[in-house]
């Protein structure tokens, strides 16, 4: 009879495992509300809800690169480092315990998902097949910032989407307000549209407008590209401007940091980040 309760006993203890990782499995995963698509889907190990580290970590701001055999996540001042198979992990240099070690699965890096959303100060929330993941909301002038939109114009024209999420939002407010070189007089000729801007002129790659909840803009960025010679480099001229529009201000913009911008962008709209508003390009 105790052989047959055992027995039954373990049967309950693997279909109650089963059910879990199959409800983990067919999970949702959304952070700030937007849906992420993932390659290796949640599971659970130890009671563990483990997701693949680098689509959430880039959708929380947070860098990531391997060194040495450790996976180190930067995000600000922030620091977190990890090794795989190791229930010992760093964060600003406070080695801490995890409760599951990560481990590589599809050449995926799997790893705890409340100890990564905590080291990052954000919040986790489990609601039947849903985990959601809230950051802290963007704030400019005291007013928290509920969207992005990012304007450009093509040959013919142009372009209207939606950035979400609050970590892009606030990295690329970080990237405009801390890349303003010198103040410079507005430019003699600029233009939405690089084919009718002349030599040395400047052509605006983007508007960026971040919105209140009411949808009204907080703050507004422009940069703008300078128009060159196919025959002659033009020297003496930045590449790059930036109009910030809520103070009527032209300066000069770091190069590599418009790049940065772009490159956010990418990543943004590969994990789902980005909604088309209009479309008028033919």
């Amino acid at each position: 009879m105790k052989k047959i309760c055992s027995g039954i006993f373990l049967m309950l203890i693997v279909i109650l495992t089963s059910i879990t990782t199959v409800a983990a499995a067919s999970s949702q995963l959304k952070v700030d509300g937007m849906t992420v698509q993932t390659e290796v889907k949640p599971e659970i190990k130890n009671n563990r809800t483990m997701v693949p580290l680098r689509v959430i970590s880039e959708n929380l701001g947070a860098k990531v690169h391997w060194s040495e055999g450790q996976v180190i996540l930067t995000q600000g001042e922030m620091k977190v480092s990890l090794k795989l198979n190791s229930s010992k992990a760093t964060v600003n240099g406070k080695t801490v315990l995890l409760d599951a070690k990560p481990y590589l699965k599809n050449g995926r890096t799997i790893v705890p998902l409340r100890f990564l959303a905590e080291a990052f100060g954000c919040k986790v929330h489990y609601d039947h097949l849903t985990i959601s993941i809230d950051t802290e909301p963007l704030m400019i002038k005291g007013v928290e910032v509920k969207a992005l939109l990012h304007e450009y114009h093509m040959t013919m024209g142009g372009v209207v989407e939606q950035i979400n999420g609050n970590a892009y939002m606030e990295e690329m407010h970080r990237i405009f307000t801390k890349n303003m070189g010198k103040k410079i007089k507005q430019p003699n000729d600029y233009t939405w549209s690089v084919h009718s801007t002349v030599i040395g002129g400047y052509y605006k790659m983007g508007q960026y407008d971040f919105l209140n909840k009411e949808g009204s803009s907080i703050a507004r960025y422009d940069l703008y590209s300078l128009v060159q010679s196919s025959d002659k480099p033009l020297t003496g001229q930045p590449d790059v401007l930036i109009y910030d529009a809520a103070i009527d201000q032209w300066y000069e913009f770091n190069k590599t940091a418009s790049d940065s911008i772009y490159s956010l962008m990418e990543t943004a709209t590969r994990n789902g980040f980005v909604t088309v508003i209009s479309n008028t390009v033919p």
